[in-house]
């Protein structure tokens, strides 16, 4: 089928319309096909990488199954490895290499074509060879952020904050506050009050419901163990 000039102009990286019938019905199908690949339980590596082809547009015969499960399984070791759940655009301008490794969560927007070559890793993980972790410890009342990324082998001290989308590379000391990519020290963290008053919330709970907390933000408290 010919390829009409609004999609011509949107491979090219130029300005296009996104909301023509073409692009909608470009974009359901994926959304679809990323769909069923998403919900696959329990099925074989074979269903698994027909149901990849469905998202990418592959129309390349599956070879003919082996006797056995592991027989089988080998035939597409090559095969790019993508855990679910993946969200595409439109799935057909995406390519992937031999060995390519997708961890969960993945979301690629292949308005234009989007390759990836061989035996690339996006997250951890990998189809072949060695891999390790390390240790992660996150200590007690600590609070992290939305999208802060851990690496391996890193404490995280006790009542420390991580702020939002923080990249932690280093141990974090207790009672600090870091933020950042790499995560930088910002500040300490106020400590030696009470449990109960550690921060503004409950003066201002104590005003909205008349006093009736009686507390004085000036009183001195003894220390929190710690």
């Amino acid at each position: 089928m010919a390829t009409s000039e609004n999609k011509q102009r949107q491979l090219r990286g130029d300005l296009y319309f996104a909301f023509t019938p073409e692009m909608v019905e470009g974009r359901r199908r994926c959304t679809l096909a990323c769909q069923a690949f998403n919900n696959y339980s329990g099925v074989s590596r074979r269903e698994r990488v027909r149901l990849w082809r469905e998202i990418v547009g592959d129309t390349t015969p599956l070879p003919s199954p082996k006797a056995t499960e592991i027989e089988d399984e080998a035939l597409f070791s090559n095969e790019p490895w993508v855990e679910p759940p993946i969200r595409i655009d439109y799935g057909t301008n995406l390519v992937l290499g031999e060995g390519v490794f997708i961890n969960f969560n993945a979301t690629i927007l292949d308005t234009c074509k989007v390759t990836i070559g061989a035996r690339t890793l996006l997250a951890s993980g990998g189809t072949a060879g060695p891999e390790l972790g390390k240790e992660i410890t996150i200590e007690e009342d600590c609070w992290l952020g939305g999208n802060v990324t851990v690496l391996p082998g890193i404490t995280i001290g006790k009542g420390s904050t991580v702020g939002a989308a923080s990249v932690v590379t280093k141990d974090v000391a207790p009672y600090t506050v870091v933020a950042g990519n790499p995560a930088r020290f910002i500040r300490d963290v106020p400590r030696g009050t009470k449990e109960e008053f550690t921060s503004g919330a409950v003066e201002a709970l104590a005003r909205d419901e008349g006093n009736a907390w009686d507390y004085d933000p000036d009183e001195q408290h003894e220390p929190a163990d710690v």
